[in-house]
């Protein structure tokens, strides 16, 4: 193993990150927040860089893409995360047992955690001051689109941890080869959990590789139904937001489900769409309402494979449904488990929708758009957990964290 010893560095690192109390670690991040902006050009070239080196039509590019904004938004999350309480050391069961054993549950790091994670630099910055803050060590593996904007921000991190007095390695950033993937799926012993951030292929090929423990983030296949009460000013809106937004992210509108007795005002309800020129892949009955009403060159029929399908572009699928029942068929059987809503004046309706509806995240009335760590109020996020077992929904610090049973005893034996 090639990296065998890049592995060895990041596990003794923790040992310094068990050390420092949670007032240190706040004023570093705060101090990682002040480089950003600090360092802002430098950044912001070695992003120009990975740029001008991906076609502007890729869907990825946009996720690629740092701004003066950005960068000003991520510096933010990072001083929120130092705001935010320590999620080490609490005691989450207490219990002394008959023969006198005093039994304590605590909370603690996971050790190391591995991020694989594709054009994304931002996710560098939120790793960091999520692990960080939560006692982890993260060895970060980006791709190669971002290769330069992350070597560039892991220096950043690394020259304020040097001037603190606390080891590089507590943020390693892998070669942005599929061998670095390889070896750090297979780095038993080494890295404590590993996070896979991207597409479904990713996904899988981790699930399948890993033999360290996965937890699955990221593919969002996400679906919103408008109900046959649904209101259509504010499903006009909502739609249009989940869509357009940012059409790069997980948590975007993929496919909309309406209520056959609403399509009278489909077009009315996707019109906004049409000013970001969002291509339609409409099924039989939603093009029949469309036709005519919507731009001709951005309305097609649905395949089998405008459903289950992660856009992430300005495209989306329509499917028409006679009832509820028919629309939570096909959220299960299209549905990645992230982020579903649903649109409705009908109370029953909405319960009904968010009991079983099965996804991270469901909404009444809202779009899906607000799945992120920040909006939830948890600082940042290391991403969206689409699996049951473990953490689900946005991962944030307490997510980062397992516990250990403390016992105190004063020399009982056990019979």
């Amino acid at each position: 193993m090639q990296l065998e010893q890049t592995f060895k560095r990041a596990k003794d690192a923790g040992k310094c990150l068990t050390r420092i109390s949670d007032e240190q670690r706040n004023q570093i991040l705060n101090a990682v927040a002040d480089a950003i902006i600090f360092n802002k050009e430098k950044i912001l070239q070695a992003n120009a860089n990975d740029l001008s080196r991906m076609d502007k039509s890729n869907p990825l590019y946009d996720r690629l893409m740092l701004t003066e904004k950005r960068l000003e938004d991520i510096a933010g999350d990072m001083r929120n995360v130092a705001k935010l309480p320590t999620p080490l050391g609490h005691i989450t069961k207490e219990r002394t047992l008959p023969n006198g054993l005093y039994l304590r549950r605590m909370s603690v790091p996971f050790g190391v955690v591995g991020i694989i994670y594709e054009a994304r630099p931002n996710v560098t910055f939120d790793v960091f001051s999520l692990c960080f803050k939560s006692g982890n060590v993260c060895v970060l593996k980006g791709g190669r689109d971002a290769d330069e904007s992350n070597r560039m921000g892991v220096a950043v991190i690394q020259e304020v941890l040097q001037e603190y007095g606390i080891s590089q390695d507590v943020v390693t950033l892998l070669p942005a080869t599929h061998e670095a993937t390889g070896e750090m799926l297979n780095a038993v012993g080494y890295i404590d959990l590993c996070i896979p951030r991207g597409g479904k292929k990713l996904i899988q090929f981790v699930r399948a590789t890993a033999r360290i423990p996965v937890i699955e983030t990221g593919a969002g296949v996400v679906n919103t139904y408008f109900d046959e009460t649904g209101d259509l000013q504010m499903g006009k809106a909502i739609v249009n937001n989940a869509k357009t937004r940012r059409v790069s992210v997980c948590n975007a509108l993929d496919c909309l489900i309406v209520h056959q007795a609403r399509l009278n005002d489909l077009p009315e309800l996707v019109s906004p769409l049409q000013d970001s020129n969002v291509k339609i892949f409409a099924d039989t009955d939603a093009f029949a309402a469309l036709d005519g009403h919507y731009p001709q060159e951005l309305l097609q029929p649905a395949t089998e494979d405008s459903f289950g399908t992660e856009f992430m572009d300005y495209a989306m699928a329509i499917k028409t449904v006679s009832s509820i029942d028919e629309a939570l068929e096909h959220i299960a059987q299209f549905g990645s488990g992230h982020s579903e809503s649903i649109i409705t004046q009908d109370e029953q309706q909405a319960t009904r929708f968010q009991l079983e509806a099965d996804a991270a995240c469901v909404y009444v009335n809202a779009p899906t758009s607000f799945t992120d760590g920040a909006q939830f109020g948890l600082g940042a996020e290391i991403g969206i957990s689409t699996q049951k077992l473990g953490p689900r929904g946005p991962m944030a610090l307490e997510e980062l964290t397992t516990y250990k049973w403390l016992i105190n005893g004063n020399g009982q034996i056990r019979k």
